[in-house]
Parts: C-alpha cells; sequence; structure tokens
C-alpha cells in the first residue's frame, strides 16, 4: 500500500466534504447571517459534536482503533468480527442513555452551553427546541464513527472520508427547501443535522458487510477484549472531557461578549477545519493503524521512521496553508461569505477570528500526528497528561487575551494551546526515544522557509486592498481569489522543484497483510 496514494485519497473524499461543507456555511450566512438565531443553532449543535469528539473520534477511537488493529493482525477475521459486535452493543447502549438524557434536561444545557443567551428574550427557549433536534444525531455520528475506524483498519479509507458529505448535502436541502415552512426559519438547520446523522449510518453499513465486519452486536462486558478497550478509554476520557470543556468555557466567553460572536468563531472554524481536515485528519487516519501494526510487529525503527515521514509532509503542507489563511483571511471570507445577511463588519470580525486560528494551525495538524504516536502503542494517559496541561495554557490565554482584542483572543487562545500541546508531544516521544530524526532535518527546514517567504510576498501582494474585495461583485471576487490560489501554489511548489524537492521523495509503501484480505 502506497502511503501517499492512501492520505491523497482520504484528502480527496475530504475535500469533497469541506466543499460541500463550505457551501453549507454560505447558504446559512445568506439566509441567517450571524445574529442571535445561528447563535442559538451552534451552541445547539455544539454539544452533540462534543459529545461526538467524546464517544466516537476522541476517547472511544484512541483506544479502540489500537486493539482492533492488534486483534485483526493477530488474531483473525472472527475473533476480530466478535469484538466489533461486542464493542458496538455498549457503545449503543451509552449512547442511547445519554441521548435520552440529552432531550430530557434540554432546557437546563442551554445555561451550560451559554448562559449569556438569558440576556437576549427568548434565545433560552430557541436554543432549548433546537437541542432537542439535533440531540439524537450523537447516536448515529457515534455509530458511524465506529463503522468507520474499522473500515480504517482494513484499510477502506474513502467511505469514512465522504461520509461528512451526506450531512452538508442534507443541511443545504434543508436550508432551501424546509426553512420557508418552519418558524422560525433557522429550526430548518437542526432537522438538516438530524436527518444527516440517519443518513450517514446508512451509508456505513453496506461496506461493512463486504468485509465481514456488519457484526451482530452482543453485549458482554466480560469479554477481555472490552475490557481492554474500557481500561485504555478511561485515561482517555479525562484528557478528552477536559478539552470539551475548555470549548465550553469558550462558548460561554464568546457568549458574553455579545451576539454574533459564537457565529463569527464558527464561520472562521470552517475555514480553519478545511486545511486541517485535508491534511491532518488525512494523515492521522491512514498513519494509526500503520503506527499500530508496527508497534504489533515490534518493529521501532519503522515506527519511528513513519513518524519522521508524517512530520515531513504535514509541515511541508501545514505552514503554507497558515500562511494563506493569515494573509487571504478577508478575501477568503468576503468571497464565501458576506451575501444576503452577511455584512461588510461580519467580514471584518471573523477575519479577526481567522487571523487567530492561523497561527496554530500546523500546530493543530501536528498533533493529529504525534498523538497517534503514543495512541498506537496504546498509551493514553501521556498524551492526556499533555492534553490536560494544554487546556490549562488555552484557557490562561483565553481569559486574559478576550478583554484585550475580544473573540479573536478566543481563537488565538486556541492556537497557543495547540503549540503547546505540539511541543510537550513531541518532547515526549523524542525522550523516550520512541521518535528518532532520520537525517536531513536542517536543509529541509531551510529550503522550506525560503519557499515560505516567496509564498508570503506574492500572497501579500496579489491580494490587494481589502476594499476591493469588500466591494466588488462575486464573479470578480471568485475570478480572482482563484487565481491568487493558483499562482501562491505554484510560486510555492516550484521554489520546492527548484531546491530539490520530488513527489517521489514522499512516496512511502506499506506492506498490506494478507489478513486485511480474508
Amino acid at each position: 500500500m502506497n502511503l501517499l496514494k492512501a492520505i491523497s485519497t482520504v484528502s480527496a473524499m475530504t475535500l469533497l466534504s469541506r466543499v460541500t461543507g463550505l457551501a453549507r456555511e454560505v447558504l446559512k450566512a445568506a439566509f441567517f447571517g450571524a445574529g442571535a438565531q445561528v447563535d442559538a443553532f451552534e451552541a445547539a449543535f455544539r454539544l452533540p459534536n462534543l459529545l461526538r469528539r467524546l464517544f466516537a473520534e476522541g476517547a472511544f477511537s484512541q483506544a479502540f482503533v489500537p486493539v482492533l488493529a492488534e486483534y485483526q493482525r493477530q488474531r483473525g477475521h472472527e475473533a476480530t468480527r466478535q469484538l466489533v459486535g461486542r464493542t458496538s452493543a455498549l457503545l449503543a447502549l451509552v449512547l442511547l442513555v445519554v441521548t435520552v438524557t440529552g432531550l430530557l434536561a434540554a432546557p437546563w444545557l442551554v445555561y451550560l452551553l451559554a448562559s449569556g443567551f438569558a440576556k437576549t428574550s427568548g434565545k433560552v427557549e430557541l436554543t432549548t427546541v433546537l437541542i432537542r433536534i439535533v440531540f439524537p444525531y450523537i447516536f448515529f455520528i457515534s455509530l458511524v464513527s465506529l463503522a468507520g475506524s474499522v473500515l480504517n483498519v482494513y484499510r477502506r479509507f474513502a467511505i469514512p472520508a465522504v461520509t461528512p458529505v451526506l450531512l452538508n448535502l442534507s443541511i443545504i436541502g434543508a436550508t432551501l427547501f424546509l426553512s420557508p415552512y418552519v418558524d422560525p426559519p433557522v429550526l430548518a438547520l437542526a432537522w438538516g443535522v438530524a436527518i444527516g446523522g440517519v443518513a450517514q449510518l446508512l451509508l456505513q453499513l453496506y461496506p461493512l458487510y463486504k468485509i465481514g465486519m456488519l457484526a451482530r452486536p452482543r453485549l458482554d462486558l466480560r469479554d477481555s477484549g472490552v475490557r481492554r478497550i474500557l481500561k485504555l478509554m478511561l485515561p482517555a476520557l479525562v484528557g478528552v472531557s477536559a478539552a470539551q470543556i475548555s470549548i465550553l468555557i469558550n462558548t460561554q466567553l464568546a457568549a458574553w461578549l455579545g451576539d454574533g460572536r459564537i457565529s463569527w468563531i464558527t464561520y472562521a472554524d470552517r475555514l480553519m477545519e478545511f486545511p486541517s481536515a485535508l491534511l491532518g485528519v488525512a494523515l492521522g487516519t491512514v498513519l494509526l493503524p500503520v503506527l499500530a501494526r508496527h508497534h504489533s510487529d515490534a518493529d521501532p525503527e519503522r515506527y519511528s521512521s513513519l513518524l519522521d515521514w508524517g512530520l515531513r509532509l504535514a509541515l511541508l503542507l501545514a505552514l503554507p496553508a497558515a500562511i494563506a489563511l493569515a494573509l487571504l483571511a478577508v478575501p477568503m471570507v468576503a468571497t464565501l461569505y458576506q451575501y444576503g445577511q452577511f455584512s461588510a463588519d461580519d467580514v471584518w470580525q471573523t477575519r479577526a477570528a481567522l487571523l487567530g486560528y492561523s497561527v496554530g494551525l500546523p500546530a493543530l495538524i501536528l498533533v493529529k500526528i504525534l498523538a497517534p504516536g503514543f495512541y498506537a502503542r496504546q498509551d493514553i494517559k501521556t498524551p492526556v497528561r499533555i492534553a490536560i496541561v494544554s487546556i490549562i495554557v488555552t484557557q490562561i490565554f483565553a481569559i486574559t487575551l478576550m478583554f484585550y482584542i475580544g473573540h479573536a483572543g478566543l481563537t488565538l487562545a486556541i492556537s497557543l494551546g495547540a503549540c503547546c500541546n505540539a511541543s510537550l508531544l513531541f518532547y515526549r516521544l523524542y525522550r523516550k526515544g520512541v521518535y528518532v530524526p532520520c537525517s536531513g532535518w536542517l536543509p529541509f527546514i531551510g529550503k522550506t522557509f525560503i519557499a515560505l517567504s516567496l509564498l508570503g510576498i506574492a500572497l501579500y501582494f496579489l491580494s490587494g486592498f481589502a476594499e476591493i474585495w469588500l466591494h466588488a461583485p462575486l464573479w470578480e471576487k471568485v475570478l480572482r481569489l482563484t487565481g491568487i490560489m493558483i499562482a501562491g501554489g505554484i510560486v510555492y511548489f516550484t521554489s520546492l522543484w527548484f531546491m530539490g524537492f520530488r513527489l517521489q521523495d514522499f512516496n512511502r509503501k506499506e506492506e498490506t497483510p494478507s489478513a486485511l484480505d480474508q
């Protein structure tokens, strides 16, 4: 298996997901703007998203994937199938309890999410209704994540990567066709989330069936594999819970800053997540099961070499993305969002939030590579301790910076916390001898810095004055932004080529175990 090709496949599917996600955000901005109603929806949707990271993409997947990879590698198809069935039964039971609890506790959850909403008449009541519509999403999307983890271990990366497209299409459809018939219209966004969760789970079932992993759920807490997963989950739950509490605190802080702040941060977050998902998520998705296999095979040299390869590839792509986010913030926000209810002031405020995110984008992506370096070794405690330290750092910066630069201080605090997280993860991997840098790092860094400098100069002069983007017609903004991004890419990658970088230098092949074909 060619890892670069696998990452390209995941990135391509993720690109489709992010493009439809941007279309979703453009429509949302045009139909609903960035006021109190969108704040209410974003706050309501934030809680199931947080729980998804807790039960699915967070603590659960960190514990589940390494154990599943070990079973698949060493114990064969039937034992792996039984583990999937028993794990899915336990996860579904927990999710059902959480979902019912959320539906009943919706009025109180509003104050947990954004107590500042009480200052605006009707905002708490609207958020309560929205929570009750979107909350079942956590049940479906967590099972989707379980199915995606299984498919990734079996090297079926495309389906899990493309699945989020269904959520985006569902929200787009609800915005266009349902919003005129509900009152208030923002309820359509919530129904789009609910329908999208069901659609995503249905999409996963046939691929699981094809690889023989559509296992019958069977609850068995005495199963050794399930008990190992639970044991690994306990420290992960602490770290992930702390991270979600940090996000809730930031939501509270943004709500107290006034109307529109949550919306501006969310619109900026969507743009930041575009390169973060294309690079960080794709790399992490592909690397974790392969690293787990090298650990299972007791092959530390290949383990370290794979981490080194991932770090170089991530830096080569993440750093120019961060520069582009910073220098093209106004052009991107104005081109994508400035329609209908989204004003010029909204552009500037979203731009401020995006600048804060751009500082930490490389670190956010590196965490997606460095953390699996621990998870694949079934060491959950170390990254959890580091995550807690990073969260404390984030909140100290958030509470301090919000008094000076408002909501942009919250996004900058997230970036600084990510830098702390990535630095500590790297330091621990290096000190433990898990990661031993390969030769050639100094020339790599020097050449990349030169290419980045040329890219920054090109983007700065090509982007022009901000006022042009605020008043130009749509077709002009789209054509101009497209041209600038293409020109920037040509400058950067041509510079790298002249300095000796070649695509084949980053090709990396990994043996596909015969067990995968069972």
